[in-house]
C-alpha cells in the first residue's frame, strides 16, 4: 500500500509538472518543464549524497574512531541483507541521524554527535535500522525524485514570472493565453508540488519506521528512541539547511499551525503510537 501511495504521488507530481508547462508555456514550456527535471534528476541520482554530507559537515569516521556506532550498523547490514555503508559523524549536540546513496551499494549513514550521548545501544539500533530501512527501500532515490521535480516546478513558475514582466505571455502557438490563469498557476503550482512532496516524504517515513522496526527486532527500542530525538531537538535544535531536513530521522526545524502542512515529517506521537501497536501485535516477533 506504501508503495502505491508513493508511485500514485510521484505520477501526480510528474503530471503537475507536466500540466504547469502547458499552461505557462504551452508545448514549449512543457517540454522545458519535462528537460529540467531530467537534468535535475540526473544530477540529484550521481551527485545528491556528497551535497548533502558536505552541507551537513559530515566526516566519514572509521570503527577505531567510533567503535560502537560500527559495531551496530554492521550487524543491523547484516541482519537486513544489505552491504555495509560508509558511516559518518556530524560534530552537532542536537540528536539526528540520516541516510543518503543512490542505491544500497553506494550509501552512508551520518548521526550527530548529540544522538551518540543520549542514546543506548538499542535505542541506537533502533534509529540505524530505520535508516538502513531507507536505504534498502530505495527511498533517498525516491525522495530526490520528489524534491527535483517540485524543484523544477517551482523554477518554471519562476521563469514564466520573468517572461511576464519582461515580455508578456505568449506561447510558442503565438497566441496569447489566459495571463490569470498563468497567475494562478506560478502560486499554486509550486505549493501544490510542495505539498506533495511531503506527503511523499511523510509515506516513506511511516514506511521505513516499520522496516526498521523489523531489522532490529523491537519496535519499542526505535519508538524510546524518537522519544529522546523530539525532547533532545527542542531542548537544542539543528541549524540545518531546509532542502535537507526531509533526510533527517526526526524533523530538525520547528513550526506549528500552518508549517505542519509542509512538515517533511509525520507527527511524532503518530509514529511513536504506530510502533507501540506494532510491539503489542500477535507475533511481532520481538527478541
Amino acid at each position: 500500500m506504501n508503495a502505491l501511495k508513493t508511485a500514485f504521488l510521484l505520477t501526480l507530481l510528474t503530471l503537475l509538472l507536466m500540466f504547469a508547462g502547458q499552461v505557462l508555456g504551452g508545448q514549449t514550456g512543457m517540454v522545458i518543464a519535462l528537460a529540467f527535471a531530467v537534468a535535475m534528476n540526473f544530477f540529484a541520482y550521481w551527485y545528491s549524497d556528497r551535497m548533502v554530507l558536505r552541507m551537513s559537515r559530515a566526516r566519514e569516521v572509521s570503527e577505531a574512531e567510533a567503535p560502537q556506532l560500527h559495531s551496530v550498523v554492521r550487524e543491523l547490514a547484516t541482519r537486513a541483507s544489505l552491504p555495509m555503508p560508509k558511516v559518518y559523524l556530524i560534530d552537532d549536540p542536537s540528536p539526528n541521524a540520516f541516510a543518503t546513496g543512490r542505491n544500497p551499494e553506494h550509501a552512508a549513514v551520518a548521526a550527530t554527535t548529540g544522538i551518540m550521548r543520549i542514546l543506548d545501544r538499542n535505542e541506537l539500533s533502533g534509529v540505524m535500522a530505520h535508516e538502513l530501512a531507507h536505504v534498502g527501500n530505495r527511498d533517498i532515490l525516491i525522495g530526490a525524485v520528489a524534491a527535483t521535480i517540485a524543484g523544477a516546478i517551482s523554477m518554471l513558475a519562476n521563469i514564466a514570472q520573468f517572461a511576464m514582466i519582461f515580455g508578456g505571455h505568449r506561447h510558442d502557438d503565438g497566441e496569447n493565453h489566459n495571463p490569470l490563469m498563468a497567475i494562478v498557476m506560478m502560486i499554486v503550482a509550486p505549493i501544490a508540488a510542495m505539498l506533495v512532496q511531503m506527503a511523499i516524504s511523510r509515506s516513506r517515513e511511516y514506511g521505513a519506521d516499520r522496516r526498521g522496526a523489523e531489522i532490529c527486532g523491537n519496535p519499542l527500542w526505535l519508538a524510546s528512541a524518537l522519544r529522546k530525538l523530539e525532547r533532545g531537538i527542542d531542548l537544542q535544535p539543528m541549524a540545518v539547511n531546509p532542502s535537507t531536513a526531509h533526510m533527517y530521522i526526526a524533523n530538525p526545524l520547528r513550526g506549528g499551525g500552518l508549517m505542519a502542512l509542509f512538515s517533511t515529517h509525520p507527527p511524532m506521537a503518530e509514529r511513536v503510537s504506530r510502533l507501540e501497536a506494532m510491539a503489542a501485535a500477535p507475533g511481532s516477533g520481538r527478541i
